[in-house]
């Protein structure tokens, strides 16, 4: 487990991305795509699991823009509440940028094979995107926020993405809910399942808002969804 430098698209900077490797030739990469609480520990737990699961992970610092190195303990309300700010603050275009920068790294470290990506919140929210903006092969997104506001972007999503939608989210409600499966459900590539009386964060690998059972069965299906899209 290592800090793994990533060139921008552009080659002018760089920016540090949190690395789990496997023990043996990993099978693929993954890309997880971090919630408003930067690199943290949760994060950095969902890579070194897809390491023992034999992928090679890239957690991407996407607020490195604002501030380098940012980690939160959502757990905590002041660090709560600096993580919503930041959201104020973050350029969800740039950090689509940074994704792509990292699927293009992360491709040689696996011989040119496929690469996938999982995200969680405000990383749910980004996975769509790239899933619809990028070449990545596979992609998962947790409870992502305003994907309701996105539909129309599903025209360009060309491989595989599977939602997890928390029933009972406080930060997307019934409504968005029943709007992301009017414009999304017909879609021959995406896959979206419900959690009903979850809440947001309910997948976070530590931490008060883990749902045990809801976590480990939305995983289950995240693994044999990546182990049938990447291999």
């Amino acid at each position: 487990m290592t800090s793994h430098p990533i060139p921008t698209l552009d080659g002018k900077d760089s920016f540090a991305a949190y690395r789990a490797d496997p023990a043996g030739t990993p099978r693929a990469a993954v890309i997880v795509i971090q919630e408003i609480f930067g690199v943290n520990a949760g994060i950095r737990g969902k890579c070194d699991r897809l390491a023992e699961q034999g992928y090679l992970a890239l957690a991407p610092d996407l607020f490195w823009r604002i501030e380098p190195g940012i980690v939160l303990d959502p757990d905590v309300p002041e660090e709560m509440q600096r993580g919503l700010d930041l959201m104020g603050r973050f350029d969800q275009a740039l950090a689509i940028e940074d994704i792509e920068a990292t699927i293009r790294a992360a491709r040689p470290l696996v011989s040119g094979g496929k690469v996938g990506a999982i995200g969680f919140c405000l990383g749910g929210r980004l996975a769509y995107l790239t899933a619809a903006r990028t070449d990545v092969d596979a992609t998962v997104g947790y409870y992502g926020v305003g994907i309701d506001e996105l539909v129309d972007e599903a025209k360009a999503i060309a491989h595989p993405l599977m939602l997890h939608i928390a029933g009972a989210d406080h930060f997307v409600s019934p409504e968005t809910q029943a709007a992301m499966h009017a414009g999304l459900d017909d879609h021959p590539k995406v896959t979206l399942h419900d959690y009903p009386g979850e809440d947001h964060g309910f997948a976070t690998e530590r931490g008060k808002r883990r749902s045990d059972a809801a976590a480990e069965f939305a995983d289950t299906r995240t693994a044999a969804f990546l182990a049938e899209a990447l291999g």
